[in-house]
């Protein structure tokens, strides 16, 4: 793509997601910003969307700002200086995923907001022989 080609707004809205990730190469970043600069339907465009962005990335960062909790770093570290003393009989491994879902109006509100956590827990022994379920 040559410099001097201006492409079709379509083409320009269809960048901004690139743009504004800052994932555009060069020779297309110096098109799209001349497109931009003359025409005032997409710049207003990628006003819009720069805004929307950044209360996306707000929302993100007030509603994920959480912390473990005290027994999970006490717990942890309880597993890790048993298995080093040799004392540790059992490996408790937990998974868990904490799914998130918000809705923002276009003025920034949330509209609605989920979030569903799983957990699952597996316990394996690693002294058989004090185990007498193995």
């Amino acid at each position: 793509m040559s410099l001097n080609f201006i492409p079709q707004c379509n083409e320009i809205l269809n960048s901004f997601v690139l743009l504004i990730e800052g994932n555009i190469g060069a020779p297309q970043l110096a098109s799209l910003e001349m497109h931009v600069s003359q025409c005032p339907a997409c710049e207003a465009e990628l006003a819009h969307e720069r805004q929307i962005h950044s209360l996306i990335q707000e929302v993100l960062r007030r509603t994920c700002n959480e912390e473990a909790p005290q027994e999970l770093h006490d717990s942890i570290f309880s597993q890790i200086h048993g298995q080093m003393t040799g004392a540790f009989t059992e490996v408790v491994t937990q998974f868990s995923m904490t799914e998130i879902s918000i809705e923002i109006d276009e003025f920034g509100q949330v509209e609605h907001r989920e979030v569903t956590i799983e957990h699952t827990e597996e316990i394996r022994y690693l002294n058989d022989g004090d185990n007498p379920n193995s």
